[in-house]
């Protein structure tokens, strides 16, 4: 095809943030798209995968432990031990728009970005910070709080209707879950994701992936 004959130019070439990109190609994050029933199991999946197969940087493969809560059909809390190693400010990095939810967390910001509420916590050393963002933009400055010990991250969900579609629902086939992938060669380590599914009684039900 000659550069006369082509059907693009400069014009049609579409620059997305990271959250409209989402929106727009869930399938690149979650493999299915937004009208595909498999979605809420899907974005489960990726965020117990990426737990337990984070970047180098935070952590090795099959380490981290991490209490995933689901505490409605649309809402759900997850825990992390995750070291941190904060540079000399003492500080988490900003990540996306100046937020604590950096690229290192990719696919739990790609679940962020298709939420309406979100909260971040982190906390090493003793020092503590969180903030609230709608999607994974900040809705307010990070605030310091007393240190619960240890190190951990601490993310809430709530997810957008309008992002996610109305039929959206969290699973409660909680046991079969893909946490690991097709290119997971790991072996089993101390690390685990631990479901807890509170929506059906106080006490909830809890299964363990490892």
């Amino acid at each position: 095809m000659t550069e006369r004959e082509s059907p693009y130019d400069a014009a049609d070439i579409q620059v997305l943030q990271f959250d409209a990109g989402v929106r727009q190609r869930m399938g690149m994050y979650f493999g299915v798209g937004r009208e595909d029933p498999r979605l809420p199991a899907r974005v489960l999946c990726a965020l117990a995968c990426h737990t337990l197969h984070p970047a180098t940087k935070v952590a090795a493969e099959h380490t981290l432990q991490t209490v995933v809560e689901i505490t409605d059909d649309l809402s759900l809390t997850m825990v992390m031990d995750q070291p941190h190693a904060w540079d000399g400010s003492g500080a988490p990095a900003q990540g996306y728009f100046d937020s604590l939810l950096g690229p290192e967390w990719w696919l739990l910001a790609a679940a962020a970005a298709l939420s309406d509420r979100v909260t971040v916590e982190m906390w090493s050393a003793g020092r503590g910070f969180g903030q609230d963002l709608v999607g994974i933009r900040p809705f307010s400055d990070p605030r310091v709080f007393e240190s619960p010990g240890g190190s951990g991250t601490k993310v809430a969900l709530a997810f957008d209707p309008t992002h996610v579609g109305p039929d959206f629902v969290l699973p409660t086939d909680l046991e079969n879950l893909d946490v690991h992938g097709l290119h997971c060669s790991a072996p089993i380590g101390s690390g685990y994701v631990l479901f807890r599914d509170l929506r059906h009684g106080s006490a909830g039900r809890e299964v363990m992936h490892r």
